[in-house]
């Protein structure tokens, strides 16, 4: 179990366990709770303004910290996401570039996360979904 000075929320992985990378395997927190809907790599007008996978996920990162602000939440309150995706090896081919988009966006920041390979979203154009929770300490 580990605390970072950053945020208020206990990160949980068991000393014997291989290190987790991009993720945490647990995340305990407590406060007021805050959770985003899926969103995609639309704009705020709901206009895609690109097919391309990596640039999709930038624009679905930016959207959850917009949400974010809406309840003055930052990227480091985020416990928990669940990514799906279209089409995992589009997603493996572009891991490099999709940590450095994270990275920019969101930080160093690693909740509890899933990844689901899904056939089709909603939105015919959409590569990629999100949902997050967040939990501003009290």
């Amino acid at each position: 179990m580990s605390q970072t000075n950053e945020t208020p929320h206990e990160f949980l992985h068991p000393k014997h366990w291989k290190p987790a990378i991009g993720y945490a395997n647990g995340v305990a927190a407590k406060g007021r709770m805050v959770f985003l809907g899926g969103h995609i790599g639309w704009n705020g007008q709901q206009e895609f303004e690109t097919d391309d996978f990596v640039e999709q996920i930038e624009q679905t990162l930016k959207n959850i910290v917009e949400v974010l602000q809406e309840a003055n939440a930052k990227p480091e309150h985020i416990v928990r996401m669940t990514w799906y995706i279209t089409d995992k090896r589009e997603y493996l081919a572009n891991l490099r570039e999709i940590g450095r988009v994270y990275k920019r966006i969101l930080g160093a920041h690693f909740p509890a996360m899933a990844m689901v390979q899904v056939v089709a979203l909603i939105e015919d154009r959409a590569k990629v979904e999100i949902e997050a929770t967040a939990v501003l300490p009290e």
